[in-house]
């Protein structure tokens, strides 16, 4: 299957919405099926760094490693799941326009089932995630337009 892609744009800098989506303890604010999130290590995010996340999928909820695959400050980042069922793939990239003080945002994001993760996929988490996204975006961009950065 192909990637679900969604661009956005964003009346904040590139590096004000990189700044805000690189902290991924930030991902519960925005985004609807984030339950929590734990840095796994301390260190500065970059390449190799992993946090847990838990998602709920319905009355379920589902945890999984994800670990920084690139990272281009404030241009791109890429994440891909490394365990659980259900192992997404997140690429985001983060445009200047203008003169730079606002921002487009594309993300694209798919996923791989492992065991029950191949029957949810299809079924559930691709179907929910192509509705999510969207609304995920306009949350994002609500609360960076309000101005509550780091």
């Amino acid at each position: 299957m192909s990637a679900i892609k969604e661009t956005i744009d964003i009346s904040r800098s590139p590096a004000e919405v990189f700044s805000y989506i690189a902290d991924p303890t930030h991902l519960p604010e925005w985004q609807e099926s984030a339950v929590s999130v734990r840095r796994i290590s301390e260190a500065p995010l970059g390449v190799g760094s992993k946090v847990a996340v838990t998602r709920r999928l319905g009355r379920r909820e589902f945890s999984t490693t994800m670990q920084v695959i690139e990272v281009d400050p404030p241009r791109y980042w890429h994440v891909h799941g490394i365990d659980g069922p259900v192992r997404g793939d997140i690429q985001g990239r983060i445009e200047p326009l203008g003169t730079g003080e606002r921002s487009r945002l594309t993300l694209a994001v798919d996923f791989e089932g492992q065991g029950i993760g191949k029957v949810l996929v299809p079924l559930m988490v691709k179907p929910r995630a192509r509705k999510e996204i969207p609304k995920d975006e306009e949350n994002l961009k609500a609360i960076l337009e309000r101005g509550v950065t780091p």
